[in-house]
């Protein structure tokens, strides 16, 4: 029987949930707003298969890759819509000729991220993209084994412990089955992510621009923000001022009395927006993220794709403003599928992405600051998750007085002075600490 003593042993794949035969197994939200599963002992048969499928109590053995490339789509239009150098939509594809099923993470009608399937190329465009929130998986890996068991061939997608959970689901290899894993930073809070989205909602109706809501307004059909409700289009990777300075972005719009629709687009640059300060900060991933099951290609997936960040330090001829991706295949079958699919390629090496892609080796370090940051999240004074950022990285007094001295003896030396007197300005510094 699954018990989760520590949430750190979840990483909430929901594998015990679809393979329970007496479905005794609920999912239910935590304070932070994760899930983790319940069993209701008194139907439980003890049979055992929820602790077989569990990804985090049978981690697989690192692998090395077969192949690793620099990579990205040929299509402008699909580079610039996604992220990873839009290198998922080209297996998709590959795999829709086939007469074939695609699942992966979109949001859905109220912008939760769900795990979902497509069988069309069209449907298949809601998969594109980064997206910053947890997403349920459902019972999608019940309904891949009916499509594998039918014979039809299905690309499953999703972030490493998702592909590790599906592969420990169905209990053995499937030849029609392809998995593509993405280097994971860590997955941020669903119920973080509603309270931000809630923000904007109210700071939209009462038509303010508070500090939680993006700063950039592009306002069409006028300029009355009563009673902007309903959002339309939401992207975290927006390519607007570029790949490497991407934004948060979002549309929202609202049905004027004649019928004509009214939108404000709002958009954020990444490193100024609140939601992806706490994300990138780690400050409201899941447990389970600082101790990451699925590392180092224990995933088992056929490819593993990610953005290739800093490639101009390693390969400046591949590199394109709109995006590049990382391509590491790690089976036969991927490398397959690889080879014939019209992709720019550059072969690349391992070593490389230790400084592009840490994350692909090693989990992020959990902030001392976590609990607290939760607590103020889940404290009724709280009033906008800007507020939470500014005293998550608000600095100590000593760090401020500190800073406050090097800036003020910079000024007054020239750059080579204080390179040379720096150590001598250190010790000045700690001992009056």
């Amino acid at each position: 029987m699954i018990e989760i003593l520590d949430k750190h042993n979840c990483c909430g794949c929901e594998a015990c949930v679809q393979v329970c035969p007496r479905h005794c197994i609920s999912f239910d939200e935590d304070i932070e707003g994760f899930h983790y599963p319940l069993v209701d002992k008194t139907v439980c048969i003890d049979c055992g298969l929820c602790e077989r499928v569990c990804p985090v109590l049978n981690q697989a053995e690192e692998r090395p890759p077969l192949k690793v490339y620099a990579a990205k789509n040929k299509n402008e239009e699909e580079l610039l819509a996604s992220s990873s150098g839009g290198l998922f939509i080209l297996f998709a594809k590959a795999i829709l000729q086939k007469n074939g099923v695609v699942f992966g993470a979109k949001f859905d009608e109220i912008w939760n991220v769900v795990h979902s399937y497509a069988e069309t190329e069209e449907g298949v465009k809601a998969f594109m993209g980064s997206k910053y929130v947890q997403s349920r998986i459902g019972s999608t890996y019940k309904e891949a084994k009916e499509f594998l068991d039918a014979g039809r061939q299905v690309l499953f997608s999703g972030t490493s412990c998702q592909i590790a959970g599906l592969k420990r689901y169905l209990r053995k290899e499937y030849d029609n089955l392809l998995t593509v894993d993405v280097i994971c930073h860590g997955v941020p809070s669903p119920k973080v992510w509603r309270m931000y989205l809630a923000e904007i909602r109210r700071s939209a109706r009462k038509g303010k621009n508070s500090v939680s809501l993006p700063l950039t307004h592009n306002s069409s059909e006028g300029d009355s923000h009563n009673e902007w409700m309903r959002i339309t289009r939401i992207s975290f990777r927006d390519k607007l001022l570029g790949w490497e300075k991407f934004s948060f972005a979002l549309t929202l719009a609202k049905a004027s009395a004649d019928g004509k629709q009214n939108t404000v687009s709002l958009s954020q640059i990444y490193r100024e927006n609140p939601y992806m300060r706490l994300f990138l900060g780690d400050y409201i991933l899941r447990p389970s993220c600082y101790n990451c099951p699925s590392k180092s290609g224990t995933s088992c997936s056929d490819v593993t794709i990610a953005d290739y960040w800093k490639i101009e330090k390693i390969d400046l001829t591949m590199y394109d403003e709109k995006g590049v991706g990382l391509l590491i295949v790690n089976t036969q079958k991927g490398l397959k599928l690889s080879e014939n699919i019209s992709f720019i390629l550059k072969e690349s090496k391992l070593s490389d992405i230790q400084l592009s892609n840490p994350s692909y080796y090693k989990s992020h370090q959990e902030p001392l600051k976590r609990n607290k940051c939760f607590q103020k999240i889940n404290s009724n004074k709280c009033e906008s998750i800007q507020e939470i950022v500014n005293q998550m990285y608000r600095r100590s007094l000593y760090q401020r007085v500190k800073n406050k001295i090097k800036k003020i003896i910079k000024n007054k030396l020239s750059s080579l002075l204080y390179i040379q007197f720096k150590h001598y300005i250190d010790r000045f510094i700690m001992s009056i600490s």
